[in-house]
């Protein structure tokens, strides 16, 4: 999982990720590069035998991506951002690149932002974490976890942790989804003896559709723009699957209506919950438009059945503010920038260890060297024989970055690490000291 480097020692891998979210991209494109379950084995394995052996794929309504540790991050995300394009057509790949690409820091914070529901089209929203444990299980059955990518997420997972523990981040969608469920109360009574439809997999549609189930709701049809995608988010909330098409036949026997696809279009329509509302013999309809933008017809409010509730309605029967809900994303914001400085302070010293080891092995090799090749010479002249030989080949070094105008960051260093000019012991150094070693005296 990672590459040897001259001296022995392992190089560190860089995390990428490459994907397509709410925020870069428009459902269209992301329904046409949506991973569905059946696929993520011979796509992750795809994507390890063109050189990207640690990665996953998280792929939901609201963003496909691939999470990804690398030796050569630049070659990475070009080999994962091929295997998504090749995916789309070209009408989605016209004007502005939908992907984005990032690396480093960027990518950790990315993925702690995803972890602790940040980056969701509803803030605070519980479904996205176990997305991403379901995605982490994938990759670790298809054998593409690594120790690096295993280290990011366990961190992520601490992450949300904290941020959920830490902050209200969550109360408000768990509120506005309790909320739902009370207004349902109301309409319709026992929630066990209701159907549901759930249009699109938008996160916020899922927690509503998981709360009605916690409510007792047993029936369920899940309806996408693909009959792949309705059959992966079938199986995840143990429902029935349909297709956009089907919309119009499934309100018939829908009770409650989740709509989360957000496509920009109205796909629940005033003439078709009239036409739904006559077949049910006026049986109302509790519709939940959870879309962003909406996907239920505003208009629908009109008819004497049906009753239609949008985010903001919930939010404000739940009693609970916008105000509120920013105020726990700053403290939760604040929380995944102290993980991801830990996090890379940690990794930092854990990458020095090979080199430690390396220089550790090296200083043994001489000194044992100089031992053998110094019989019969006093204690002085084999301690002065081992700092000649120590102090040989940084020497070298310093010299050749000096004739490149290049010293001044490895000199730095170099004090850093020797502790020179620093009171040591009532040492401070003498810098006019004869350097054998620098004046080319080297009893090797």
């Amino acid at each position: 999982m990672t590459e040897r480097s001259a001296v022995g020692g392992m190089v560190p891998c860089t995390y990428v990720v490459v994907g397509a979210s709410h925020r870069s991209s428009n459902p269209g494109l992301r329904d046409r590069i949506f991973v569905a379950d059946t696929e993520t084995i011979s796509f992750l394995s795809g994507l390890a035998a063109a050189g990207v052996p640690q990665c996953l794929v998280m792929s939901t309504c609201d963003r496909v991506e691939i999470q990804a540790a690398a030796a050569d991050p630049g070659a990475a995300g070009r080999v994962i951002r091929n295997a998504l394009a090749r995916r789309a057509n070209e009408a989605d790949m016209a004007g502005e690149d939908p992907f984005y690409t990032l690396t480093g820091e960027a990518a950790v914070r990315h993925v702690f932002a995803v972890a602790s529901s940040l980056d969701s089209v509803v803030v605070g929203e519980s479904q996205v974490l176990g997305q991403l444990k379901e995605a982490h299980r994938a990759a670790l059955q298809t054998g593409c976890i690594g120790s690096e990518l295993e280290a990011l997420l366990q961190a992520a997972y601490a992450t949300a942790k904290d941020v959920r523990s830490g902050t209200g981040i969550a109360e408000g969608p768990v509120s506005m989804a309790a909320a739902a469920v009370r207004v349902a109360r109301d309409l319709h009574g026992d929630i066990a003896g209701t159907e549901g439809l759930l249009i699109g997999g938008g996160d916020m549609g899922l927690l509503m559709l998981e709360q009605f189930r916690h409510a007792g709701m047993t029936k369920m049809t899940v309806a996408a723009s693909s009959a792949a995608l309705a059959d992966s988010l079938a199986r995840a909330v143990g429902g029935h699957a349909a297709t956009f098409d089907d919309i119009e036949d499934c309100l018939v026997r829908a009770d409650i209506v989740v709509s989360a696809a957000g496509l920009g279009r109205y796909l629940v329509t005033t003439g078709m919950m009239r036409a739904a509302l006559r077949q049910r013999r006026h049986k109302p309809v509790f519709a939940i438009d959870a879309g962003v933008p909406g996907d239920i017809e505003p208009e629908i409010d009109r008819l004497a059945d049906a009753f239609r509730y949008d985010l903001d309605d919930l939010e404000e029967y739940a009693t609970r503010n916008r105000e509120a809900r920013n105020i726990a994303a700053d403290q939760a914001w604040a929380i995944v920038e102290r993980h991801v400085a830990a996090f890379g302070r940690n990794r930092a010293g854990r990458q020095a260890v090979p080199a430690l080891a390396g220089l550790r092995d090296r200083f043994e090799r001489i000194r044992r060297e100089v031992l053998a090749g110094g019989e019969g010479l006093d204690a002085e002249e084999l301690t002065r024989r081992l700092v000649n030989r120590l102090l040989h080949d940084p020497s070298e070094a310093l010299r050749r970055h000096a004739s490149d105008g290049d010293i001044r960051g490895i000199a730095d260093a170099a004090c850093e690490l020797f502790r020179i000019g620093r009171n040591d012991d009532g040492d401070d150094g003498d810098p006019d000291a004869p350097d054998d070693a620098a004046n080319g005296n080297d009893d090797r």
